[in-house]
């Protein structure tokens, strides 16, 4: 018996495949090679096709088959994480009827703003835990504004992963772990969000059924079944955010455990049983994978959209597509810590929470053309990341969140020594690097929610720790790095 797992995300789509009997990953599998496109009809809007996601889906579920000597019928449940607060909208056929608005894109900033001003702070932050801000429900806004006749065509309205549970099952639902996403569940009345689809004028019926997190939430269609050559009837018995699945992948369910990840974008993700939240909305607070109406989980979220795509963008520019990571970090190496006064800000893409909601764009200050290489740009950038994440870290810390303590992933920029050193140095946390990923956790989550396991921690099981970073002692150099940056970053913010 094996479970599937698949990964939405925004650069590629991964499927995982788990021995449910001895929760050994037998393989894994990414498509396409190369990170998939995201449209920008204006400067900062973001676009993908939803239809892409099912495509390309299939085809990593037939290169995690062709890598294990597996049958496709030897799938016994599916489970789904995928990238948080995208929008789609189908009519009556279930048809896409418009391009997927994603979490990156910045549209919906004014109109998010504009609601939280006229619903009331008080109102916003105790019943939503955050401002309406860029989510989902402010992108639906922007939809309804300016493109009414979509806005009209629309039978519901999903985030991405109840769109792809939507090809396999051919019935739509959702979850209250991503209605408290996209801002449209009420954590007060533990309902849909009355109030703010009421400012905003949204009919109810447009939303999808509720189901848990972990159950049989429908099973593979007779078409589905045809397409990928699973069997008709496979249940899909989970699915979760990325961010929330990620933190399930690495074991964090309980108030106080810390996950985080830097992908295409940075993530820090603290459990808590409190409703908390922060009065600017930098930090935002989620239904967990694990939440209940009487016994709350709520995930504390602090989210940084420029991390690895600036990353990933001087690999393409500067490294001229070339370097690997391995031979970035052997040339960042080279230069000591704070880039010798050369300085990055990573918010290049889109408007960014944790400076409330500003775009600011990217900014490299300090360059001196006869002392600063290709090698200095690559530390300033991936200081400027881990700058961003410590940043951060400090907001979490005022709330309340202790941070000794961090889990994380082995496939992304927690790889790089120094990267994961800086971190652990600045916020003094010990960082525990992980064995494991998105679509494997996803799968072991499934096989928990189609009735393989008792309990869900011993379904995601003690996942190996590949590494751990301590703080150091002598950290004057990162401190001083990191406090030029945070000045820079500063006079940024109070200037746009």
């Amino acid at each position: 018996m094996i479970a599937l797992g698949l990964d939405i995300g925004s650069s590629s789509i991964k499927a995982s495949l788990v021995d449910i009997k001895t929760g050994n990953t037998l393989a894994t599998s990414s498509y396409p090679e190369s990170e998939m496109k995201i449209n920008a009809p204006e400067i900062g809007w973001a676009e993908q096709n939803p239809e892409h996601w099912w495509e390309y889906s299939c085809k990593a579920i037939d290169l995690a088959i062709q890598a294990t000597k597996s049958a496709k019928s030897d799938i016994s449940c599916i489970g789904i994480s995928y990238q948080m607060h995208g929008l789609v909208m189908v009519d009556k056929s279930l048809e896409v009827i418009h391009p997927s608005i994603i979490w990156c894109d910045s549209r919906a900033v004014a109109i998010g703003d504009q609601a939280f001003k006229a619903l009331g702070q008080t109102h916003c932050l105790s019943h939503y835990l955050n401002s309406p801000g860029n989510f989902t429900a402010a992108k639906l806004a922007w939809v309804k504004e300016n493109k009414p006749e979509v806005y009209e065509r629309i039978h519901k309205i999903m985030l991405p992963g109840d769109y792809i549970a939507m090809k396999l099952t051919e019935e739509i639902s959702t979850t209250i772990s991503g209605l408290s996403e996209g801002i449209f569940w009420d954590f007060k009345n533990q309902s849909l969000a009355s109030d703010l689809l009421k400012h905003y004028g949204f009919d109810s019926a447009i939303f999808p059924e509720i189901k848990d997190t972990f159950v049989k939430q429908g099973g593979l269609s007779r078409k589905a079944a045809g397409i990928t050559g699973l069997a008709e009837g496979t249940p899909i018995s989970y699915r979760a955010g990325d961010q929330p699945n990620n933190a399930l992948s690495l074991g964090v369910f309980e108030p106080g455990e810390i996950a985080a990840t830097g992908g295409t974008s940075g993530v820090v993700y603290g459990v808590t049983d409190q409703a908390i939240f922060d009065q600017q909305s930098r930090i935002n607070g989620f239904a967990h994978v694990n939440y209940q109406k009487e016994i709350p989980r709520i995930g504390l979220l602090l989210c940084i959209n420029g991390a690895g795509i600036l990353y990933a963008w001087l690999r393409k520019q500067i490294g001229e597509g070339g370097l690997s990571y391995d031979e970035m970090e052997k040339l960042i190496a080279e230069v000591p810590t704070g880039s010798e006064g050369l300085r990055i800000i990573p918010f290049g893409n889109g408007a960014e929470r944790v400076i409330n909601n500003k775009q600011t764009g990217a900014q490299i200050n300090n360059l001196q053309f006869n002392v600063h290489t290709k090698a200095h740009l690559m530390r300033a950038g991936l200081e400027g990341i881990a700058f961003s994440f410590v940043y951060g870290i400090r907001i979490l810390q005022s709330l309340g969140m202790s941070t000794k303590k961090l889990r994380v992933g082995n496939d992304n920029l927690f790889q790089s020594q120094i990267f994961s050193q800086t971190i652990a140095n600045l916020v003094g946390a010990t960082i525990e690097v992980v064995q494991t990923t998105g679509a494997i956790g996803a799968a072991k989550a499934a096989a928990f929610g189609a009735g393989f396991y008792s309990d869900l921690k011993s379904a995601v099981g003690n996942t190996p720790i590949e590494k751990t970073y301590s703080p150091e002692k002598e950290i004057e150099a990162h401190s001083t790095a990191y406090q030029n940056w945070e000045n820079d970053l500063n006079h940024l913010i109070n200037k746009s």
